[in-house]
């Protein structure tokens, strides 16, 4: 196991996210070890904005020590304008090989749901087992873009195996728990020319599929028919969602001329 180097203090920790799907989140770890290289935009960001200079800097996680004392302070104040807190936007709650930082993680969302607030979570790494001890309104996912471990080796060389996220996800799904997949950010063909259908069959038990493109990388629109090609697959999503009575979100911009079809159903 890694040990965590370094570590931070925050003044706050709840805040209300401006993602597409999210309610609140929490970020209780700044820098993430999966060293993801699509490019990531929670390091493109970071560096923007001075909190980090290089992306080996990145990769050494830094835990905000104090995140369950401020939870503590912020859950009271808070809790009746939180319907949702997602564990994390711009970091990995259950980074591979850091048991400390899954440890916390836990004990946040078990900190969360004994105030009666539920929590999601999604992770590149593994999801604890102890997930099952807390409370049922949880809903746990996984990132899955592929199912070929030399592109994950390559584009997400430091995280778990994608055998490894979908049996944790599953081992979760047996509990009872709604489990989702975040298929998102997809590559195209001139990157990695792989069977769609055999990804979304390998987690035909989730209860809900995320889709989006791949963004900020100039491979993308090098690709003649992207668009038509993330048409396709959103298409092919939606179909594969609503035959299996299973809810679904395509990502904003994934999908264009869409014409009447609806990209959320969530």
């Amino acid at each position: 196991m890694k040990q965590v180097a370094k570590y931070i203090s925050r003044k706050t920790l709840l805040y209300k996210t401006g993602v597409e799907y999210g309610d609140y989140t929490i970020n209780h770890v700044q820098g993430c070890s999966h060293g993801c290289q699509y490019p990531c935009y929670a390091f493109l960001l970071a560096k923007r904005f001075g909190k980090v200079g290089t992306y080996e800097e990145w990769l050494e996680p830094q835990v905000v020590h104090n995140a369950l004392s401020l939870l503590g302070n912020e859950i009271p104040k808070l809790k009746s304008k939180i319907q949702s807190v997602h564990l994390c936007f711009t970091t990995d709650p259950f980074m591979f090989g850091y048991s400390e930082i899954s440890k916390l993680s836990v004990d946040i969302i078990r900190l969360l749901n004994e105030a009666g607030i539920k929590c999601t979570a999604l992770t590149k790494g593994i999801l604890p087992a102890e997930l099952a001890e807390l409370s049922k309104e949880n809903e746990y996912g996984i990132t899955l873009i592929s199912l070929n471990e030399d592109y994950r080796r390559e584009y997400e060389p430091y995280s778990a195996t994608y055998q490894q996220r979908i049996s944790s996800l599953y081992y979760l799904h047996k509990k009872g728990y709604k489990t989702w997949v975040s298929i998102e950010p997809y590559p195209t063909p001139n990157i990695i020319d792989q069977n769609f259908s055999e990804i979304l069959n390998s987690v035909a038990f989730a209860d809900k599929i995320i889709f989006g493109r791949l963004n900020y990388n100039p491979k993308v629109t090098q690709y003649k028919n992207y668009k038509d090609f993330y048409n396709t697959l959103s298409e092919q999503v939606i179909d594969f969602c609503q035959s299996r009575n299973k809810e679904y979100h395509i990502k904003n911009g994934t999908m264009t001329d869409k014409g009447n079809r609806i990209i959320a159903a969530i």
